[in-house]
């Protein structure tokens, strides 16, 4: 076929996936493609996919329906997490016609001369994730104020509920330097926030570095990558996407209350707040080591904000352990929560394990975590009310406002001015809307 002239993407998913999508799309405009947006029609449509949320199928199939609405005669690319675990079901997908696997994905131009308009099935390449055992750098870039910059991919946990070992492969790292590289071109395009993203980002370094040409060697470990990044000039600020609490280290917690530039803000999954089902998850910890994670980074830093991943309706979870779990949440000094409906996942332990919890039982577990989680965050906000914090600003969804998240992660809204996107400034923050944002007021810019 000739080449085409333009791509469109969509990503589902986590920040990862974003990064991702970034690194491939600038591929393709180094080939000569017009990266266009989805809405607006394009020869070629690249679909990455994630496994973790639920009806990841039925995502998938919609995203491929709305591609071809907008241009009939495109050709369909998916890769990510759920076409490496279902290449053959996704390239039955009316419309779909090539299937990249994780170790294919970033050798996507090598593929999309070769893609026919065939009817039936479409082409799969996707080898055994065995195979994925190379690093591929990544970062955002154009759709955010910030940018999200992939460090390490792959995990070696064996978590019982998890697919993304057989999605992603093992542990492996980029190297500091490459890392330091990759944060100084994002700071030459005018971006003032990285967040560090990876599937495993405290394992940093422990996963295999793989350099071409050598053999695989262990590297520095995650503090040691965010002392380098910490002296990166032009960035004025670093978040940790999210870190194991196993992982997250006293000597990580005292680094980044101390640092300029990593923000006071950490993401730690829990998961679950009673041992059984954490031991039964196969996590790394107990949940005491939890309690004592919380309790350093509020000692240090009383204004961080943390926020927590949990699964509710695990099997085997009873009636008792979830009300362990949500007593124990209860108590924790931390912010909000991202609760996540156990779903089961062919090929994992769990979906293996017998005293399966009801679905509907596992949709009220889910309700009730989510209004504890809107507690903690309106308790957490309230503490700030009448201060001044800096923000970054950006842009909003509505037209006639500007938003943008402080140091430590309260969102802001305030009236639209088109000079201050992407800038810092001190703000006041004033009541809380209905939105549950704070309705803030400019009190001073920083200079350029």
């Amino acid at each position: 076929m000739a080449t085409p002239k333009t791509v469109a993407f969509h990503t589902l998913g986590c920040k990862l996936n974003y990064s991702e999508t970034s690194a491939i799309a600038r591929q393709f405009e180094g080939a000569g493609y017009n990266a266009v947006k989805f809405q607006d029609g394009a020869n070629i449509y690249v679909i990455n996919t994630c496994s973790v949320t639920d009806f990841a199928d039925r995502k998938c199939r919609k995203i491929v329906r709305q591609a071809l609405r907008h241009s009939p005669d495109a050709f369909v690319v998916v890769t990510g997490c759920y076409a490496q675990l279902k290449p053959q079901e996704i390239s039955e997908i009316p419309g779909v016609d090539l299937v990249l696997g994780a170790a294919e994905k970033f050798k996507i131009l090598n593929y999309v001369d070769d893609i026919s308009k065939a009817p039936g099935k479409g082409m799969v390449s996707a080898g055994e994730i065995k195979e994925a055992n190379s690093f591929t750098d990544a970062f955002s870039f154009g759709d955010r104020t910030r940018s999200f910059l992939k460090v390490q991919d792959g995990c070696d946990y064996k978590c019982t509920f998890c697919t993304i070992p057989l999605a992603r492969g093992k542990s492996r790292s980029d190297e500091v330097s490459s890392v330091v590289e990759n944060a100084r071109k994002i700071a030459d395009l005018g971006v003032k926030e990285i967040v560090l993203t990876g599937v495993n980002i405290g394992d940093f370094g422990n996963g295999t570095s793989v350099i071409e040409g050598e053999r695989p060697k262990k590297e520095a470990m995650f503090i040691d990558l965010i002392k380098e990044l910490d002296k990166v000039e032009g960035i004025d600020r670093f978040r940790i996407s999210s870190i194991e609490p196993n992982l997250c280290t006293n000597e990580i917690i005292e680094f980044v209350a101390q640092s300029n530039r990593f923000v006071p803000h950490f993401h730690m999954p829990l998961q679950s707040g009673n041992n059984k089902q954490l031991r039964q998850m196969r996590r790394r910890y107990k949940r005491e080591l939890y309690v004592e994670r919380v309790a350093k980074i509020k000692e240090l830093m009383p204004h961080c904000c943390i926020g927590v991943d949990v699964i509710v309706g695990f099997p085997g979870e009873t009636n008792e352990d979830f009300l362990e779990t949500y007593n124990f949440i209860n108590e924790l000094d931390i912010t909000y929560l991202h609760v996540f409906t156990y779903s089961e996942r062919p090929n994992t332990p769990a979906n293996e394990m017998e005293a399966v919890v009801p679905v509907h039982i596992r949709r009220e577990r889910n309700e009730m975590l989510r209004i504890l989680s809107e507690k903690k965050k309106r308790h957490f906000y309230s503490q700030y009310a009448g201060q001044t914090r800096t923000a970054l600003f950006e842009v909003s969804k509505n037209k006639d406002l500007m938003s943008g998240f402080t140091d430590n992660y309260l969102k802001i809204e305030l009236p639209y001015n088109p000079e201050m996107i992407n800038e810092l400034g001190t703000v006041q923050l004033g009541a809380i809307n209905e939105n549950g944002n704070f309705e803030a007021k400019l009190v001073e810019t920083f200079p350029a």
